[in-house]
């Protein structure tokens, strides 16, 4: 498992506010609790309400601002993953139209509804962004022009109250991860809220393994 640079997540999460969000589009769907599809949508982030980009947001951004190597750990995927019909081709595709293929996104949706595994009624929320990293100079200040621009997805597992009102995420991850400053499209960053008791089938769903230190993590929380 590689290891993530919390200064690299703190990068994205600095522009996810509402002033300085650069999220393009956000699509999810409805779940019941047997993995049913109650609804899907998908619309443009810029057409929102203040009060939705504000609780939308915060769902995006709990997951790269989680804490790093512990609750957002990286994994790498396998080399059958970026085959025809691998997961890792299928994010890859769901992030170059940037959400706006329907008919990927529901690939998506099924395949997670098959192994997620809820005792509650969920969404699955999906994020675009397109981000221009700015250039910083030796003394590590920020300069005007980009460096290059990262286009990336976040997902979220998120349970649901009332209406369809998502809650935070209990799971979910970042694809590409983001390393150095530039996308890394071989490991996806995994999130878990309970890292101690972590949704397991996530794993599945993206087609990585889970990393062997697991066991070791677990007994590091029991004494924190």
């Amino acid at each position: 498992m590689a290891v993530i640079d919390r200064e690299d997540m703190l990068t994205l999460t600095r522009r996810m506010t509402i002033s300085r969000t650069s999220f393009t589009r956000i699509a999810g769907s409805y779940m019941d609790r047997d993995g049913y599809i109650d609804g899907t949508f998908n619309t443009s982030f810029l057409k929102l309400s203040p009060r939705e980009k504000e609780a939308n947001l915060a769902i995006a951004r709990a997951i790269p601002f989680a804490e790093t190597n512990m609750k957002l750990r990286r994994y790498r995927f396998p080399e059958e993953a970026g085959k025809a019909g691998g997961m890792r081709q299928l994010l890859l595709g769901m992030k170059s139209c940037g959400l706006k293929n329907d008919a990927l996104l529901d690939t998506f949706y099924e395949f997670a509804a098959e192994n997620y595994r809820a005792d509650h009624d969920y969404g699955i929320l999906l994020f675009h962004d397109r981000f221009d990293i700015p250039v910083k100079a030796a003394d590590h200040e920020r300069l005007g022009e980009s460096e290059e621009m990262f286009e990336y997805l976040i997902c979220a597992f998120c349970p649901l109250a009332g209406d369809y009102d998502p809650g935070m995420p209990e799971c979910g991850f970042l694809f590409p991860a983001f390393s150095g400053r530039s996308e890394d499209r071989e490991h996806v960053d995994v999130f878990q809220a309970d890292p101690m008791h972590p949704h397991r089938e996530l794993m599945k769903i993206l087609g990585v393994r889970e990393d062997e230190r697991l066991s070791g993590d677990r007994e590091i929380l029991r004494r924190n």
